[in-house]
């Protein structure tokens, strides 16, 4: 081989091994993205097989009820279906789920919600 053709053949196995790189590092990055998506997930699973089992536990046969429920008009507000709504949302929450306009029904895994914080206490 003459001295320009292995210098030629050094520079294209340099460019290859850089592609390469460069390959390796994306692959990286995807795998990455996976085993955190994994976690998220599994954490997710286990928070809601405890809901499940939590409220399979609890959960018994109620009678079926002899009255029919009644709507509450539009220009009647009671404090029991505004607490009502707001029990289920903190109960939410404590499970461990955003209750905010932002992460609405995402696994919170950072601890407290400033967001969802704020919503509870307005």
């Amino acid at each position: 081989m003459e001295k320009k053709s292995i210098f030629a053949h050094i520079l294209e196995m340099e460019t290859q091994m850089g592609q390469m790189n460069n390959d390796l590092g994306e692959l990286k990055m995807i795998v990455k993205e996976l085993l955190e998506e994994n976690q998220r997930l599994t954490l997710e699973n286990e928070q809601l097989r405890k809901v499940l089992k939590r409220e399979s536990s609890s959960e018994t046969p109620a009678p079926a009820p002899k009255n029919p429920v009644q709507l509450v008009p539009a220009t009647e507000t009671t404090e029991e279906v505004v607490g009502e709504g707001y029990d289920n949302l903190a109960r939410l929450y404590y499970e461990g789920f955003h209750i905010c306009n932002v992460y609405y029904g995402h696994l919170r895994t950072e601890g407290d919600c400033l967001f969802c914080l704020s919503f509870l206490n307005k």
